[in-house]
């Protein structure tokens, strides 16, 4: 996002609006960089022997980057005023080096509290193996 773009106008979204789709390139860089800096040292993202040992097709992607690379998926679009309230996801299969993760969402549910929209997102992000994570996130923009 560049630093002069805005937040839409939360009068301005409706249910039904999709989200533009993003997508994530999954590289051993990625995994282990995200492992690292959620102090993360479990082997399977970071080992690729420990991880097919295991039965894992490669090193894949914790739970807290797919929460943060959804969180940017939500803040990207809805932009810099955004306060993302709750991420609500299911994993499914791993994100693995050379899957790039392709991320989808759409409003479904829009409210208002006090001086502030509330939003719904179902969010999908997946690669050829299947979906990565499912979920909905809840986030605010003023007015």
């Amino acid at each position: 996002m560049s630093a002069a773009q805005t937040s839409p106008r939360g009068a301005d979204i409706a249910v039904g609006a999709a989200l533009p789709d993003w997508e994530l390139n999954v590289t051993p860089t990625v995994v282990v960089a995200g492992a690292i800096a959620s102090r993360d040292f479990m082997p399977v993202h970071h080992s690729r022997d420990y991880a097919t040992a295991q039965g894992a097709p490669d090193i894949f992607l914790n739970i807290l980057s797919t929460n943060g690379y959804v969180s940017r998926f939500i803040t990207d679009w809805a932009g810099p005023e955004a306060m993302v309230r709750k991420i609500a996801i299911r994993l499914g299969g791993p994100a693995i080096p050379g899957q790039p993760l392709r991320f989808s969402g759409e409003v479904t549910d829009r409210r208002e509290d006090g001086d502030e929209f509330v939003f719904d997102v179902a969010i999908r992000a997946a690669n050829d193996l299947g979906d990565h994570a499912t979920g909905t996130v809840t986030l605010n923009l003023p007015r």
